[in-house]
């Protein structure tokens, strides 16, 4: 499918991936709907920051995936969903499970079944590398056992799942992708990189951490969201689970010294023991297999990680984006 003029929905449209996708998308020249989260201050995220010219380019809705008559609408009339919207953070779910399973459940039972029954030619629908839980075997490849380590990858693979039964039991054009570590401009606090980041910048000497030990798979966010659309386009990737990533890691250890000798060498890091996940649900190890999407796809990364984090700490740089986040107050 060529997605140049296409009318495109990109729910959780306010946030990081969300954001880069659009901004790919409107290279494409196609009509964006953007589904964002209502709140009553009219903030949608990341897309405040576009230039004006670019917003009154975009149709924004606002609403709750949960709405079920609200998702409907959303869909109305559009070609391709790219469905991002979701609960995403692991710390969060320890504290309200409740909330991420009705978000990332029920929010992509709606969005499937208002592309069933609306006749949506092409779904793709956004997982999670941490549905697979601590590596097995590595590269982790789509074949891996899911392990739900976390609320929140359990409410990911139950999502996936029905992603998967829309395909079979109607035939529905849907394919579960899954980023490992996307990391860049824009990202949330709650991440690892945007956390280390901030705080150098910030002039901390002492570097507050989780667990160093764990290894990720970190990917460039555009080479993420190149991934997307190169899924999008292909026939080939209908009623498939497709990883991206980069088939290297980096222990968070390792990562944070490399950003420290970045930006602050004289800088140390401490141990902080509410930042570290229960024993039994800490992913150890993540280190995705890209040998599909390959197959499937023309896609290859184009981002090194140096070249990554160089224009992601350029990002942070810039004071008007700094400000935006808080690194003295740990973010879950």
């Amino acid at each position: 499918m060529n997605l140049n003029n296409k009318k495109v929905l990109v729910t959780g449209a306010g946030g990081f991936i969300a954001s880069h996708l659009i901004n790919h998308l409107l290279n494409l020249d196609c009509e964006i709907k953007c589904f964002v989260r209502y709140n009553s201050r009219n903030d949608y995220g990341h897309i405040d920051d576009f230039p004006y010219n670019i917003i009154k380019e975009l149709k924004i809705f606002t609403a709750d995936l949960r709405d079920q008559s609200a998702v409907f609408q959303a869909i109305k009339g559009v070609d391709v969903i790219f469905h991002l919207g979701a609960m995403i953070s692991i710390p969060y779910s320890y504290n309200n499970p409740k909330d991420v399973i009705e978000t990332n459940i029920i929010g992509t039972f709606n969005i499937l079944n208002a592309a069933k029954e609306l006749g949506v030619t092409r779904i793709i629908h956004t997982s999670t590398s941490e549905v697979y839980g601590t590596a097995k075997y590595v590269p982790i490849d789509e074949n891996h056992p899911l392990q739900a380590q976390s609320p929140y990858s359990a409410s990911k693979i139950s999502a996936d799942k029905l992603a998967e039964s829309f395909y079979k039991s109607y035939d529905l054009p849907v394919t579960i992708v899954r980023p490992f570590n996307t990391y860049g401009p824009r990202q949330s606090a709650r991440a690892i990189i945007p956390t280390l980041i901030t705080q150098l910048l910030s002039g901390y000497k002492e570097i507050q951490l989780g667990s160093l030990s764990p290894t990720r798979d970190f990917v460039f966010v555009k080479d993420t969201t190149n991934g997307f659309i190169k899924i999008a386009e292909s026939q080939k990737t209908i009623g498939e689970e497709i990883n991206i990533a980069t088939q290297t890691e980096i222990s968070i250890g390792m990562l944070a010294n490399k950003l420290i000798q970045m930006i602050s060498p004289e800088s140390q890091i401490l141990c902080d023991e509410k930042r570290i996940r229960p024993e039994k649900s800490e992913v150890n190890r993540l280190l995705g297999s890209n040998e599909k999407i390959k197959s499937l796809t023309d896609w290859k990364p184009e981002y090194s990680l140096e070249q990554g984090l160089k224009e992601t700490v350029n990002w942070f740089s810039i004071d008007k984006n700094l400000i935006k986040y808080k690194p003295h107050v740990y973010n879950i």
